[in-house]
């Protein structure tokens, strides 16, 4: 498998791209497609359609390639892998029908492959991704199970430049602001592997969620949880109109760690604040019980972290990739700035390998000691490689 990796600004810089690529024989057949809520998704889409490029496509908070941050750009991830070994799907859904349609997903999954792997996007700036995931594992519970044990999932949640209104993922002459495209491979003919690291540590004392419903939480020790957070970091939520829901950043650098019996504790952001019921609106479940603490930013030594539980799903350090797709979570660039790019560097260095990502709100993938869930302020990094 050949890949390549190319960036614009415009419909018109990436149709130049794609010929100046494709100028030494190269016909890729599937392209991952990263690009700004601003951009022409539909041009770009006609632009891969032309050239018989498959799309698996996802609107962004910021894009990357091959060691350059771009915003309100393009890029774009090119292969020449076997048509065979893949398959995209698009699928329509909501927050009440999302368990059902990635149930049927996985079902998809399993019928066209006996050893699938999915590499996901989801829109819907609220949704939560913990129904994805746990949909498309209750498909390979009954009649057979995944021949290797697991299933591989790994993706990240469609962005719109923190607008937090609207965001997309699409495929061929396709587009959802609330659907999942997804790429389901043969891992029989494909090696896919990836990890989902965080970095962010808990500080404070330990706390409950005393009420909470699906991913709102309304009090935290039976004190408003919106107050609470407010008195911890020292301030105000911005007042935007006669909104009720408003966004919070501030709360995007401290977010809840959510602490659970038997696996690692897990990350859950407040993207909204609920003014007139103090609640928070967080992305991804919390449930009520749960005990918490507040979590700062990482320090630059997470980096480092992060680069040695990449290096650590290599079989050995000789092990190469064919392309790297990377999900991180826009928090960690509003925490980081542009030293970010140190640790997307990095990573990439592992494999030496073309890559594209993008700065999502929310990721999906495997941690060092966990399971395939749904992530907050993670980077979860994916490595192809044809057998």
């Amino acid at each position: 498998m050949k890949a390549k990796s190319i960036k614009g600004k415009s419909t018109e810089t990436i149709a130049a791209a794609l010929s100046e690529s494709m100028a030494d024989g190269f016909k890729p057949t599937l392209g991952f497609l990263f690009m700004s809520v601003k951009q022409d998704r539909e041009a770009v889409s006609r632009l891969l359609d032309e050239k018989g490029i498959q799309l698996f496509g996802a609107t962004t908070a910021g894009e990357f390639t091959d060691g350059e941050i771009q915003e309100g750009s393009i890029v774009l991830l090119l292969l020449d892998i076997d048509p065979d070994c893949f398959k995209i799907e698009l699928i329509e859904t909501s927050q009440d029908s999302a368990f059902e349609d990635a149930k049927k997903l996985g079902t998809i999954g399993k019928e066209t492959f006996f050893s699938p792997a999915f590499i996901i996007a989801n829109s819907g700036v609220s949704s939560d991704g913990e129904p994805i995931v746990e949909g498309i594992l209750k498909s390979f519970e009954s009649p057979v199970s995944s021949p290797n044990g697991e299933v591989t999932i790994f993706g990240g949640k469609a962005g719109d430049d923190l607008a937090l209104e609207a965001t997309f993922v699409f495929t061929n002459g396709k587009s959802s602001s609330c659907g999942l495209v997804a790429i389901i491979i043969d891992e029989a003919k494909i090696d896919v592997r990836g990890i989902a690291t965080c970095g962010w540590n808990a500080i404070g004392t330990t706390k409950t969620v005393t009420r909470s419903e699906g991913s709102i939480v309304y009090t935290i020790d039976d004190k408003p949880a919106l107050d609470t957070l407010m008195n911890f970091l020292g301030v105000e939520i911005r007042q935007e109109g006669d909104n009720e829901i408003v966004r919070f950043l501030s709360s995007w650098y401290y977010p809840l760690q959510v602490e659970r019996e038997n696996t690692e504790t897990v990350i859950r952001t407040a993207m909204f604040a609920n003014k007139v019921d103090r609640s928070l609106i967080c992305s991804g479940k919390v449930p009520q019980g749960s005990k918490i603490k507040f979590a700062m930013p990482p320090d630059f030594d997470s980096i480092d972290k992060v680069v040695e539980d990449c290096k650590e799903i290599m079989d050995d350090a000789q092990q190469q990739a064919d392309a790297l797709i990377m999900f991180s979570c826009v928090s960690r660039h509003l925490s980081f700035g542009m030293v970010i790019k140190e640790e997307i560097d990095q990573v990439q260095k592992i494999w030496d390998a073309p890559m594209a990502g993008f700065f999502t709100y929310g990721e999906y993938g495997k941690s060092k000691k966990g399971k395939f869930e749904y992530h907050n302020n993670a980077c979860c990094i994916v490595a192809l490689k044809e057998k």
